[in-house]
């Protein structure tokens, strides 16, 4: 099982790891765990953004780079496999060459279906976590997992399943993070060290506070939206991600369904991140409408040459059907069960 990455590695003297361009707790430690798993081979580890502050618990975090390593024999993408999120990379002809003419795989737990143009091959099952996957692929090639791989491991599990209380979560997950424990990661001490990176400064409580009051509500409180403009992202984002502020305090209000936090740039682009809640797994469905994906719960888009507005007005139709769907759907199943 999982021979082909084992196959993808034959011979391969470098390796760059990819992160997309919204990088977040699971694929920084996909890429991190990478570098401590492939043992023997030098790997270097990109991404086209910075890395968030509030990402900063990841021991290894600087070793990721906004330079592009064209000198790899090889690259292995993460968490994603859709070209959406790596477009910063495929609208660079130098690496859209590049990841034309060299050897690529691709790690992705999403559903979302593969729609890269380039060649290369891959493994994508939907998991918890691609940080779960990896766990996965690591041991069935019987890699050996350092103390150093296995809290990085642990690290995207956590972040990518909010300390393992997300829906997806399964008996193989804590299986898989017993086994992480087993290899010396201390999962307290983990989480201790996350906690205290993600302390909010006194600008940062303000500004929620401002997100809180800019939230809109629609469909009877089933949908609520917040609009993070491009002010606000270049004020805030590089010390505490906006979506990460709000998005968990939308989807607790009562009666919401579905939340949405929408953040506008001047290039005309408009990205959307989705959370739903536990009796509402719509996300990659409403996701797809504007091109994104992701999971049943957690998803994102981006769409461009749009407005907040027109964006919003967009969900207000499609949502009723969704959650009218769904609710269909989850009935005939309970009543076959």
């Amino acid at each position: 099982m999982y021979s082909n990455f084992a196959e993808f590695l034959r011979d391969k003297k470098s390796i760059c790891a990819i992160q997309a361009e919204n990088p977040d707790g699971d694929s920084l430690g996909s890429a991190i765990s990478l570098d401590y798993l492939l043992d023997g081979i030098d790997v270097s580890l990109y991404c086209p953004v910075d890395i968030p502050k509030y990402l900063h618990y990841f021991d290894d975090w600087s070793r990721v780079s906004n330079e592009f390593d064209y000198r790899a024999d090889g690259y292995i993408i993460v968490d994603t496999a859709a070209s959406v999120l790596l477009s910063k990379l495929t609208d660079d002809s130098a690496i859209r060459n590049r990841l034309y003419s060299a050897p690529v795989f691709v790690i992705d737990h999403h559903e979302t279906a593969d729609d890269l143009d380039f060649p290369h091959e891959s493994i994508i099952e939907p998991r918890p976590a691609a940080t779960e996957l990896i766990f996965d692929i690591a041991s069935a090639n019987e890699i050996e997992i350092s103390k150093p791989a296995a809290e990085a491991l642990i690290q995207g599990i956590m972040s990518d399943t909010l300390g393992l209380t997300s829906l997806s979560v399964s008996p193989h997950t804590f299986e898989v993070m017993a086994e992480l424990s087993k290899c010396g990661a201390e999962i307290g001490k983990l989480e201790e060290k996350r906690r205290e990176y993600m302390k909010k400064s006194q600008r940062i409580f303000e500004y929620k506070a401002e997100l809180i009051q800019r939230s809109e509500f629609y469909l009877d409180g089933e949908l609520a939206t917040v609009l993070i403009p491009w002010e606000d992202i270049e004020k805030y984002s590089d010390e505490y991600n906006p979506n990460v502020l709000i998005l968990e305090e939308l989807r607790m209000v009562e009666g919401v369904k579905v939340a949405i936090a929408i953040k506008t740039y001047p290039d005309g682009k408009v990205t959307g991140k989705i959370r739903c809640s536990n009796d509402a797994a719509v996300a990659d469905t409403l996701a797809e409408y504007f091109g994104g994906g992701g999971h049943p719960y957690a998803a994102g888009f981006r769409t461009y040459d749009t407005s907040y507005e027109e964006v919003v007005k967009d969900l207000v139709r499609i949502v009723p059907e969704l959650l009218d769907n769904y609710s269909k759907e989850r009935n005939t199943n309970d009543k076959e069960s």
